[in-house]
């Protein structure tokens, strides 16, 4: 389903909004966790896609590649880092601490009784994890029943507390919540409800740094990209793009489309109702990522004015869109993309798929499209089995293509 945002405009970016989240608090959290050891150094790769940009009938196609942000092989190491830091440092502020120093852990002792605590699909509870343990603080993570053993190992290895319960990703947000207010702990949230944005903004600061990043590698004025493909789920991720894009280039913004698991629709139930809402469906696929059933109503104060097209799309296209990028059948980079890395490349090419839904969402031979690939194989054995190749030897085909002394 393909729906057309009739709130969508195109106007320079609103003050208040700007006031919330802007590019200057973007470029502070990457300074901020440029030195982390859990980080790579420098920019995350842009790789042009220009033989899948063909076949799909595409001006141009670029995909940001997050699986190789960090050893925890997702964007989210972006977020959660960024908003623990500044949670402490609000609980502290005569304390005069360096946030380099805090992820060094050399504050450990005064951190030794503060304790965060967070719901997560997977990728936010590990980033989260792992900034506690570098900052040395007391972090527990939530984890509800759809949420695999083989996403939990890595979450303990890093030394948080794991507490299981029955349900859903709301579910355990609701848990969450309820833990920290019986036990004076912090919840690091990349979802916001009533009373409880200040944190969600800082985890979508975060995500902004990846818009620093791609306005350094193709900068230029108009904006390089016609369209953005957006993962959903409760809207973070999206917001933390959109925003930064629709600050530098206002109303010659490019075009937002999100898009989201059939049955976790909750951003395209938002657009639909006006205002944000619920998702329909069981809430329960392989996009484990975007298998969230509310939307953020911090987030979606940005995606309801900018995100043009919300649609949704099935576990199957998916898959589908994962075993294309690693195998890099059409001639381009093979790249390491999970379930939900992969989203924006199946709603791409069911869109294009569809001539009707194409032109409807102005897509054609000239347009320069934009995708995120928010994770690599978060989950190794599903990642096998849905591609029939290993992590390994997707890794290696890339380093070999990467080799050629040209790439055609």
């Amino acid at each position: 389903m393909l729906f057309t945002n009739p709130a969508a405009s195109r106007r320079p970016y609103d003050p208040a909004l700007q006031r919330v989240m802007n590019l200057a608090a973007a470029r502070e959290s990457r300074q901020w966790l440029a030195g982390w050891t859990q980080l790579r150094r420098g920019s995350t790769p842009l790789h042009a896609l220009p033989h899948l940009a063909r076949q799909l009938g595409l001006g141009q196609l670029h995909l940001k590649d997050e699986s190789v942000r960090s050893p925890l092989a997702s964007f989210k190491v972006l977020g959660a880092p960024a908003a623990l830091l500044r949670l402490v440092l609000r609980q502290w502020p005569d304390a005069g601490w360096a946030p380099a120093d805090l992820l060094a852990g050399r504050h450990a002792d005064a951190l030794a009784g503060f304790t965060a605590i967070s719901a997560t699909d997977g990728n936010h509870g590990r980033a989260l994890a792992a900034a506690a343990q570098s900052m040395g603080c007391r972090c527990v993570i939530v984890l509800h029943a759809q949420v695999s053993a083989e996403r939990e190992r890595p979450i303990r290895a890093l030394g948080a507390e794991v507490v299981r319960i029955t349900g859903n990703y709301d579910d355990s947000v609701q848990e969450a919540e309820r833990l920290a207010r019986a036990h004076g702990w912090w919840v690091v949230s990349d979802t916001s409800y009533e009373g409880y944005e200040d944190i969600p903004r800082d985890v979508m600061q975060g995500y902004g740094i990846l818009v620093d990043e791609l306005l350094e590698q193709m900068p230029g004025n108009p904006c390089p990209f016609t369209h953005v493909m957006l993962q959903g789920g409760v809207g973070g991720l999206a917001a933390g793009v959109v925003a930064p894009l629709w600050e530098r280039y206002g109303a010659q913004r490019p075009t937002f489309i999100a898009v989201e698991p059939q049955q976790a629709d909750c951003l395209l139930q938002s657009a639909i109702a006006g205002r944000a809402s619920r998702a329909t469906g069981s809430v329960d696929s392989v996009m484990a990522g975007l298998a969230c059933g509310e939307t953020s109503p911090l987030a979606w104060r940005f995606l309801q004015p900018a995100v043009d097209h919300f649609m949704t799309v099935g576990d199957a296209e998916a898959e589908a869109a994962m075993r294309t990028l690693a195998s890099g059948a059409a001639g381009d980079v093979p790249v390491l993309s999970g379930e939900s890395g992969a989203a924006g490349l199946a709603g791409l090419a069911a869109l294009m798929a569809d001539p009707a839904r194409a032109a409807q969402a102005g897509l054609g031979a000239g347009s320069r499209v934009l995708l995120i690939s928010t994770e690599g194989a978060t989950a190794p054995g599903v990642y096998e089995a849905i591609t029939g190749r290993s992590p390994a030897s997707v890794l290696q085909a890339q380093a070999e293509w990467m080799a050629r002394p040209l790439h055609t």
